[in-house]
């Protein structure tokens, strides 16, 4: 794994703009994508980030960057913990909600199987939760109360969703364009 695909698929969570962004990439060995994330959240971790194996699945592994920190302030917001709870999270921190969604991604045998996949992973993301929720509820027809299809899908506020879109799409142009003028992954990366 590159720098460069940390930098496609995660430069809002570089920038401190959002909690965390999800990407896979391809494991043809456990253990040395181990010693690499290993020595990136060496790189990472004094700026407030860290990045996990989430799930090995065919050869590539689904990669988790984010922030702790924030994390554990979006999972105490009143509405995420209430969704958690009623996902059966026993939510004393952060990272036990964690290690719970990478059990629940692991035992998803077919995750391209809708019904498998736990759809609380948005919380995980800055999601908003009445937007998780609505995804939840509408599970047997997702269009079905949508406002708007973007990074997530729309249930509650769509001009806030819009906007928040473009500043990710924003974000994203600029830290690809940088990295590409030769600004390494150690100045993206930003405390916050």
């Amino acid at each position: 794994m590159s720098d460069e695909m940390l930098v496609q698929f995660g430069s809002p969570t570089l920038a401190g703009i959002k909690t965390g962004n999800l990407f896979t990439c391809p494991c043809a060995d456990r253990k040395q994508t181990l010693q690499e994330l290993g020595r990136l959240n060496r790189r990472l971790g004094p700026k407030g980030l860290r990045i996990l194996p989430l799930r090995y699945f065919k050869g590539r592994v689904l990669l988790y960057l984010y922030r702790p920190a924030r994390l554990e302030k979006d999972l105490s917001d009143r509405d995420s913990a209430a969704l958690l709870e009623k996902a059966g999270y026993r939510h004393e921190n952060a990272n036990q909600c964690v290690a719970e969604l990478i059990r629940r991604l692991n035992r998803c045998k077919k995750p391209e199987l809708q019904e498998e996949f736990p759809h609380e992973i948005g919380l995980f993301l800055s999601y908003p939760p009445v937007d998780v929720q609505g995804f939840i509820a509408h599970s047997a027809n997702r269009a079905e109360g949508c406002k708007l299809v973007g990074t997530w899908r729309v249930y509650g506020d769509a001009d806030a969703a819009k906007k928040t879109f473009e500043k990710y799409r924003r974000c994203t142009e600029s830290y690809c364009r940088l990295w590409s003028d030769g600004v390494p992954l150690d100045r993206l990366a930003v405390v916050v």
